[in-house]
C-alpha cells in the first residue's frame, strides 16, 4: 500500500480537549489499564478476551454510546474501539464502568496500529461511524474511507463480514461513494430497496454525532457492506 497515494499511514485529529473531571481522570488512572489494548504485538482475540469469540472493531468511538450499546447487547462477542480524543475515551469509560462491559477493549491511539496488528479474517464487524470528514480537498488523503485503509479493514473482515460506515457530510458521503466503487471486488453493498442508507437497521443506535446532525439540518447516511470472498487456506495469508 505505500505506493498507493490515498492510503494514510496514520490517523489525524486531535487528542485531547476540556480539562477531565475529577471523576473521569480517576476512570483514566484505574480503568483504563485493566481494558487498554495491549501496546505490543499480535492482537488475536485469545489474547483478548481468552476465547475465541466474534471479534468487532470501531474506529473513532467518539463517547462511546454505540460501542458500549453494541457490547452490551452482544455480551458473548469482544470488542475493541480505538479513539486517540482523551475526552471521549473519559466518556466511554464510564459507559464500561456502568454497564458492568467486561468484553470491551480500548485502544487510544490510531487505529491503524491495532488494524495491522490483528490476524486477517479475524474480525466479524468493523464500524467507522461519522469520521472528520477533512473536506477540504488538500486534506483529502487523510480520510479513513481510502484505498489503502479499506484493503487493510478487507483483510482483517472474516468472509461475510460486514463493514458499517455513516456520514452526514455530503462532500464525504461523495468520495465515500466513489472510493467504494472501486472495491466491488471486496465488498457488496448490502442495500434492498431505495432509501435503505437512510434509515437504521436492528442493532444500530443513533449516535449523539447523527442526532446533532439532524438537529443542524443535516441527513444521517448510514451503510452496510459485506466482505466478499472465501477464507484464506493455511498460509495463504503470509503471501
Amino acid at each position: 500500500m505505500t505506493g498507493d497515494p490515498t492510503t494514510i499511514n496514520r490517523l489525524y485529529g486531535r487528542s485531547t480537549g476540556h480539562k477531565l473531571r475529577v471523576e473521569q481522570a480517576a476512570l483514566v488512572d484505574s480503568l483504563l489499564p485493566q481494558v487498554s489494548v495491549p501496546a505490543e504485538g499480535e492482537l488475536t482475540v485469545e489474547r483478548l478476551f481468552g476465547d475465541s469469540r466474534p471479534l468487532h472493531l470501531e474506529i473513532g468511538f467518539g463517547s462511546g454510546e454505540h460501542l458500549a450499546y453494541r457490547a452490551d447487547l452482544l455480551p458473548d462477542h469482544g470488542f475493541i474501539g480505538c479513539e486517540p480524543f482523551l475526552n471521549g475515551v473519559a466518556t466511554a469509560l464510564t459507559h464500561v464502568r456502568d454497564g458492568h462491559l467486561g468484553n470491551v477493549r480500548l485502544w487510544t491511539g490510531d487505529a491503524l496500529d491495532v488494524l495491522r496488528r490483528l490476524p486477517d479474517e479475524s474480525l466479524s464487524f468493523v464500524y467507522l461511524l461519522h469520521p472528520d470528514p477533512w473536506p477540504k480537498n488538500r486534506h483529502a488523503k487523510r480520510r479513513m474511507m481510502n484505498d489503502g485503509p479499506l484493503d487493510l479493514i478487507a483483510s482483517k473482515l472474516k468472509p461475510s463480514g460486514e463493514f458499517r460506515m455513516a456520514t452526514d457530510h455530503p462532500v464525504y458521503l461523495a468520495h465515500a461513494l466513489m472510493v467504494m466503487q472501486r472495491h466491488r471486488h471486496q465488498y457488496e453493498w448490502l442495500v434492498e430497496r431505495p432509501n435503505d442508507w437512510l434509515t437504521y437497521p436492528g442493532g444500530w443506535i443513533e449516535t449523539r454525532y447523527a442526532a446533532k446532525a439532524r438537529r443542524e439540518g443535516r441527513t444521517p447516511h448510514q451503510f452496510r457492506y459485506k466482505r466478499l470472498g472465501q477464507p484464506l487456506s493455511p498460509g495463504q495469508a503470509d503471501t
